[in-house]
């Protein structure tokens, strides 16, 4: 921001083009989906020079990195957020459940980034990245749900066996709803699946 300490105008118009990408690749992804997720299209959109892309994110894959990585530590901070409001651990799981499609409801693109990234091929070269970044994201979850797992009220499970248990399920929904699966419907996957999800995490002492 103008003005703002400590921030100097090269370093303000660093941000701006990041930003500008950003936005750009945003709006490539809305308009054209995974097939027109191209450097091309985004330079285009965008106004911005190669060369300054490359600068800021190192390469195209860095730049659909870090706009999968923004969708998804949003969409987390969104469960984060819902789970912190609950006492127990059915509510917490409820309210986990229904944040992920209410979301994905009013994100459709970014929850589009999220479930097509991951098998684009851009995206391989940042693996690395990809898990480190997101792990405390998904560790703040898991602690969270901790007291209800030393109580009983949840089972005891690997955290990748639990987030397959609770994500998994929620994930297929919203990734057949972006589909367009004919006669699916995400109104009533909200209505169903927080207990069902329950169900399946749910502890001897619940």
């Amino acid at each position: 921001m103008p003005g703002q300490p400590g921030v100097s105008p090269k370093q303000r118009r660093g941000r701006d083009t990041v930003e500008r990408l950003l936005r750009s690749a945003l709006e490539v992804y809305a308009d054209t989906g995974t097939q027109g997720f191209t450097m091309t299209a985004v330079i285009e959109a965008s106004g911005v020079s190669v060369g300054s892309l490359y600068h800021h994110f190192g390469s195209f894959e860095g730049l659909a990195a870090t706009l999968y990585l923004r969708c998804k530590d949003d969409l987390l901070n969104t469960l984060i957020q819902a789970v912190r409001t609950t006492r127990t651990a059915r509510t917490g799981v409820y309210a986990m459940v229904s944040a992920y499609l209410r979301w994905s409801a009013e994100h459709p693109t970014e929850a589009l980034i999220i479930h097509a990234s991951p098998y684009a091929g851009y995206l391989r070269a940042q693996a690395d990245r990809l898990r480190e970044d997101k792990a405390p994201k998904l560790q703040e979850l898991l602690e969270l749900f901790a007291p209800h797992v030393a109580a009983g009220r949840i089972q005891s499970l690997p955290p990748a066996l639990t987030e397959m248990l609770v994500i998994g399920p929620v994930s297929v929904a919203v990734s057949r709803w972006l589909a367009g699966v004919p006669g699916f419907d995400l109104d009533e996957a909200a209505r169903l699946l927080p207990e069902r999800v329950w169900q399946s995490v749910r502890g001897p002492n619940a």
